[in-house]
């Protein structure tokens, strides 16, 4: 595998294949099929324009790459199409993984409006509406000036449909995605959208679920790494889950945009009930629930200048719902394990301010705006009870284009002041300069990050015990905010039939907030039995060491991204991406390589399209590579190489409807990660091998 991963590199780098892929925006037509490099974003500046004019390398999926690849869940997104981020799935959440750090320093936007709740620092990407997924934009690296706490490993932002007129055609528009696969993989969305004078509805629904599998039937026994027994513990932990969302938008000129919302969906687990006869079973399901308001509205004064204001009030909450008679529950009783709350305001104006004065070059930007958060957390099992905190922000950004020559200068100079009620005053300025001549750019970018602890890491006081094994963890009221100094250098070439791009980076941490294993003696098990009076001297006498949040002296990512889209012929594109990722942290004088943390991967795919007049077919070929995944303390999971084929048909012949049958197969080659599980083997690809993939899209007219 580290060869594989040695000689795509290789290969990369000597093509200058460079980091940062751009890509295309695409026509949802049977009839019409062009690779556009060059498409509008709105995350790296804050403000839409063309991916060339950005001085903040971004990397953009568009909706209709994922269809071509068959994917329909987020998760499958940002595996299969972005070489920096990794994914874990579990019943307590996915563990993403991005640029070498974990789920808590990814932002992760809807239409740059943050999205909350969490099982364990772990997003639940189920509550992300795919159906309505325009594109998604991503950003690496330090992103506070413009998006706050939290954006230290980077800005995922969901770019979701926005209101349209359906011109051409009848106000009413209803589309239905279908996609089934082995192992109960079924994922189900029906759209509907009215507009009329103005007013538009937007009603999306999906459900989604997968079956429990494991891949080794054994288990280890406690104490043995040689004798086994079976199992039924699953590797990957089944669920069901159903979304509903509503927007309604109200457009009654070409100024004035109004927009409301609300998102509610629900998920709950599907592993396999405790057995007297064989160990792994669980006598309860995990599950969730969240509730998602918006509300909006933007005022352009012309196509320059705008005005707008957004409020989003985000809940979501997480129990054990008990499929078994098991101490002293019923079943069908649910025990809330925890539940939050995310409140956010914001205000923020987007300006040219040369054209008020009548000067229409277009050459500046400046962004102002101003922030409000509040924060709630209720955590039974970490004995918290209505813990709260508030972040007041101010932000200001300017970018100016200048002549210089034949080519064109382009600085940004923004910064943030946050108030956070318990870590006091934090600024977070941001620079960054590009210089474009003809197809090529070069960016130069400086970002400062800041991350305040979050409201588990400071309360925590949770006891669980999970197959015999007690847990506990502390939290730390002393800790310190982390900070980030964040560099990059990017180099860019770009036409309409090739963009390459090579960026190297360097992302410095301090006190960062850790997880410490802290060593068990006598007196240590004392202190934790008179702590928590449900831990027994048995499973104490068990224990080796309980965990307590620590900020350890400082972290450090290095990496090189690298990437080439080629637009081989009219009807054929060619995308590869790399990805180099040094993490650690130092504690003391030691350095420790980041858990999960990926050294190399890689993502490549072949897109063919042809239309033979009402009949298009789309032929796309994906890869991911990567080496091993580090867990310090723990036996490194193998590198592996997983290729996908999926092709679409779509039929154009009826005058009411498109209709769009897929079959593919995911996982070629059947690759497979059996071994024995046990609690100290971890995995790094989690697929059950080789599957049949079948998708089916209606479009009504």
């Amino acid at each position: 595998m580290k060869r594989n991963i040695t000689i795509s590199a290789m290969l990369l780098l000597c093509l200058a294949v460079q980091a940062q892929i751009h890509q295309m925006e695409r026509p949802d037509t049977a009839t019409s099929h062009q690779y556009n490099l060059n498409p509008v974003v709105v995350t790296g500046s804050g403000h839409h324009q063309r991916l060339k004019s950005t001085a903040t390398p971004v990397r953009v999926l568009t909706a209709q790459e994922m269809r071509e690849q068959g994917i329909s869940t987020m998760s499958e997104a940002l595996q299969r199409m972005l070489p920096q981020v990794s994914m874990a799935p579990s019943s307590m959440g996915s563990f993403l993984r991005m640029n070498g750090l974990g789920g808590k320093y990814i932002l992760v936007l809807v239409n740059g409006q943050k999205i909350s709740g969490d099982i364990s620092n772990n997003l639940e990407l189920t509550r992300i509406n795919m159906a309505r997924v325009k594109r998604i934009e991503v950003l690496d690296g330090a992103a506070s000036s413009l998006y706050g706490s939290d954006a230290i490993a980077g800005v995922i932002n969901i770019i979701t449909d926005q209101p349209t007129n359906m011109s051409g055609g009848l106000p009413v528009r209803i589309t239905s995605d279908s996609r089934l696969s082995g192992e109960g993989q079924l994922t189900e969305s029906v759209t509907l959208d009215v507009f009329s004078q103005g007013f538009g509805s937007y009603t999306t629904f999906t459900h989604d679920r997968a079956d429990s599998y494991q891949n080794s039937p054994l288990e280890y026994l406690k104490g043995s790494d040689t004798e086994t027994q079976p199992t039924i513990a699953p590797l990957f932990t089944g669920y069901r889950s159903n979304l509903f969302a509503q927007k309604f938008t109200y457009t009654p000129n070409m100024h004035l945009a109004l927009n409301a919302g609300i998102d509610l969906n629900s998920k709950i687990t599907d592993r396999p009930d405790t057995r007297d006869d064989i160990t792994g079973g669980t006598d309860y399901e995990m599950r969730y629930k969240g509730l998602r308001w918006t509300l909006g509205g933007i005022y352009k004064f012309d196509a320059r200048n705008s005005i707008q204001a957004d409020f989003t009030l985000d809940r979501f909450r997480y129990g054990k719902e008990y499929d078994t008679e098991s101490k002293g529950f019923a079943v069908g009783d649910y025990v809330q394990s925890k539940k939050q709350r995310n409140a956010e305001g914001q205000l923020k104006a987007i300006l040219d301010l040369p054209s008020l004065w009548g000067n229409t070059q277009g050459l500046s930007t400046t962004i102002i705006g101003a922030d409000w958060q509040n924060s709630r957390l209720n955590a039974a099992t970490g004995n918290i009870d209505n813990a709260q905190t508030y972040t007041l922000a101010a932000f200001a950004q300017h970018e100016q284009r200048v002549r210089v020559g034949s080519g064109f200068a382009s600085a940004t100079i923004g910064a943030r002041y946050s108030y956070h009620e318990n870590f006091g005053s934090h600024f977070t300025p941001k620079a960054t300069l590009m210089y474009s001549l003809g197809h090529f750019n070069i960016r130069a970018t400086y970002s400062a990050g800041f991350r305040a602890p979050g409201l588990d890491e400071l309360n925590y006081h949770y006891f669980s015990v999970n197959r015999g094994k007690a847990q506990i963890s502390f939290g730390n009221q002393g800790l310190k905010p982390e900070k980030s100094h964040y560099w990059s250098l990017n180099a860019e070439w770009r036409s309409d039939l090739v963009a390459l791009s090579l960026t190297g980076f360097v992302n410095n941490i301090s006190d960062m907030v850790v997880k410490q294993n802290i060593t068990l003696d006598d007196a240590g098990r004392q202190m934790l039995m008179n702590e928590f009076t449900d831990l027994t001297a048995e499973q104490a006498s068990k224990m080796v060491s309980y965990a307590r949040y620590m900020n350890s002296d400082r972290g450090q990512v290095k990496g090189l991204t690298a990437s080439v889209s080629v637009n081989v012929l009219p009807e054929l594109n060619i995308t590869a991406n790399y990805a180099y990722t040094y993490a650690r942290s130092k504690s003391g004088d030691e350095w420790t390589v980041l858990e999960r943390s990926i050294r190399n991967s890689a993502t490549l795919s072949a897109n063919y399209h042809h239309n033979w007049g009402k009949y298009g077919l789309n032929v796309n070929l994906t890869g991911r590579l990567q080496s091993k995944t580090y867990y310090p303390g723990y036996e490194n999971a193998p590198g592996y190489g997983v290729w996908n084929l999926h092709t679409t048909h779509t039929f154009n012949f009826l005058k009411w409807a498109v209709v769009e049958p897929g079959i593919g197969i995911d996982n070629i080659f059947n690759h497979v990660d059996n071994r024995i599980d046990s609690s100290l083997r971890k995995y790094a690809l989690y697929s059950p091998g080789r599957l049949a993939v079948a998708t089916l899209r209606l479009r009504f007219k």
